[in-house]
């Protein structure tokens, strides 16, 4: 990778990843990708180029390619699960359209391109314990059903024109720089700030509900360690699972309870959350990639956990 391009660069992981990558490769290399009304500020504005990039528009996306010779697009663009079910046919525009426009530009240019799955990709009907690397993928989820098409659609594009795609299926990500947008999985972020304020939590998760999640440092140097893995070594392209630690809403709980023994929990259920927790793996077998590219997690829950209170008490300056 020499010249990159982020789109979806103020997202959740996109605004995180953008910081990183410019640390790795430098700050001039990777362009922040954006669209009106979700432009970069700060740090992600002043430490390197930007440029407006609509995954809707693809003439757009092709002339920032050009204009700063990009080699390799993340595309982060995508409704997380939760939005993504109130309002279906935009998260198809942008996750499956806008994906198509990508790998067009990028079949085009000659460009590599990283397009993240998830966790969502699986169903009800998917082993949960230990999920496979290949295995059913039968979603209840619109969100689950683009993650699926995109998998398919950029091993479609590898296979037939020789784009260089690759990608990981993310669990739920935790960190303490980004708020959580309206993820199943944002309960295990929303959690850690009731405890640095000393507010009693109310989970959206049944107890007894495990899933799989990964804090925010490994998600990014996945995504990174992905796109640099000797393509010759790779048997799987679109995606990998990558596990990192998996646990209920008890074992955060309790972890948090360590370092904040007055901390409280209780429960209110929130139906919709809960259907798409359920169908999702409680732990993914993430054996292909670390045979195939070393994949290793750094965090586990407790590690992850003193981590974000110690982050998320400067932060908030409690």
């Amino acid at each position: 990778m020499k010249n990159i391009l982020v789109i979806g660069s103020t997202g959740q992981i996109g605004s995180e990843l953008t910081r990183e990558l410019r640390k790795n490769y430098g700050n001039e290399n990777v362009v922040a990708g954006y669209i009106p009304g979700a432009e970069p500020t700060g740090e992600l504005k002043e430490s390197g180029p930007s440029a407006i990039a609509d995954v809707t528009n693809p003439q757009q996306i092709a002339e920032v390619v050009k204009s700063y010779h990009i080699d390799t697009i993340y595309n982060l663009a995508a409704l997380l699960s939760v939005v993504a079910e109130s309002k279906p046919r935009l998260a198809w525009k942008i996750g499956i359209d806008g994906l198509w426009n990508i790998l067009e530009v990028a079949r085009e240019n000659h460009c590599a391109v990283f397009t993240p799955s998830s966790i969502g990709s699986f169903g009800p009907t998917t082993p949960h314990d230990m999920t496979p690397q290949d295995t059913i993928q039968r979603p209840k989820t619109i969100y689950g059903v683009s993650k699926v098409t995109t998998e398919l659609l950029s091993d479609y594009y590898y296979h037939k024109y020789g784009v260089d795609t690759r990608a990981v299926r993310f669990p739920g990500v935790i960190s303490y720089v980004t708020p959580p947008g309206g993820g199943t999985t944002d309960y295990a972020v929303d959690i850690y700030y009731n405890a640095v304020r000393g507010d009693q939590f109310v989970c959206p998760i049944q107890a007894g509900t495990k899933m799989d999640m990964i804090y925010m440092p490994d998600a990014l140097k996945a995504a990174m360690m992905i796109m640099e893995a000797n393509p010759d070594k790779l048997i799987h392209r679109n995606a990998f699972n990558i596990a990192s630690m998996s646990f209920d809403p008890e074992e955060i709980y309790a972890a948090i309870k360590k370092y904040k023994p007055e901390f409280e929990m209780v429960y209110q259920v929130d139906p919709l959350k809960q259907s798409i927790a359920e169908s999702w793996p409680n732990m993914m077998d993430d054996t292909c990639a670390r045979n195939e590219w070393q994949w290793k997690p750094t965090y586990d829950l407790d590690s992850m956990t003193k981590d974000m209170l110690e982050k998320l008490t400067i932060k908030l300056g409690c």
